[in-house]
């Protein structure tokens, strides 16, 4: 897909992966609705990216609101030919039996529904145009365990399912679905999960050399800028700073 016919739906938009991608689309040439619930970031973001951003506030956990703001764009960026649903969310880091029903009930309504919602409204009209790319931000943690990662990671692995079926369904149609599946990267993922202890977030990344959000940002482009008829199903991506580990024993006393 050419930069200057794309037409950019950005879930997330006021920090991290969907900022990154946001500069990194109008750089190229295209378009880009970014959306997000910080009001003053976006429009920061159009200040800095100009006529080719339009800002779009969003809470992607209400339809209704997809919906709305869907209808509410204007003519010019009307033709959404890419979505990356990128909005997410990681809280808390104890057991499954001492977890919040709060933490559990946000991230399935942020990595799930609101993956799930903005799909539903965006999709029939790729279809319509037979063109258009969807890219989900997954996780590696959506594709093994990890302790302390019970919902987040089940949301993950939602999100890469949900991929290859969307995939599968849209089969003679001229659309294309990926995942994008990162490890350890710098955002403000680590901040939400310690919920704005910056020293504890901080800490995370102490004496590592992780992804970052330009890095995710350039995957997510390499992706759709590929020529029209490649599709890549999954990109799995960490820094080589990390890796898989053996399994956990533990002995009885």
């Amino acid at each position: 897909m050419k930069p200057q016919d794309m037409i950019a739906f950005i879930t997330g938009a006021t920090s991290g992966f969907g900022a990154a991608a946001a500069r990194r689309f109008v750089s190229e040439g295209a378009k880009v609705i970014v959306t997000g619930r910080r009001k003053e970031r976006l429009e920061a973001l159009k200040e800095e990216l100009g006529d080719a951003c339009h800002p779009l506030p969003l809470d992607v956990t209400s339809y209704d609101g997809v919906q709305a703001a869907v209808d509410s764009i204007p003519a010019g960026f009307k033709d959404i030919s890419v979505l990356v649903n990128n909005a997410g969310a990681a809280l808390g880091l104890g057991p499954a039996y001492e977890s919040d029903i709060k933490n559990w009930q946000g991230m399935l309504d942020t990595n799930v529904n609101g993956v799930v919602y903005c799909t539903h409204v965006i999709l029939p009209g790729m279809v319509e145009r037979n063109r258009g790319h969807i890219v989900n931000i997954g996780s590696v943690g959506g594709r093994q365990p990890n302790p302390g990662s019970n919902i987040y990671g089940s949301t993950k692995a939602f999100v890469h399912l949900f991929s290859k079926n969307v995939r599968a369904e849209c089969f003679g149609k001229e659309i294309r679905v990926t995942c994008l599946e990162p490890g350890v990267a710098r955002s403000e993922f680590n901040l939400v999960r310690y919920e704005g202890n910056e020293e504890k977030a901080e800490a995370g990344y102490e004496g590592l050399e992780v992804l970052t959000s330009e890095e995710i940002a350039d995957s997510i482009y390499y992706c759709v800028a590929l020529p029209d008829h490649i599709n890549i199903n999954v990109i799995q991506l960490m820094p080589v700073m990390q890796a898989y580990s053996p399994w956990n024993i533990y002995r009885r006393d």
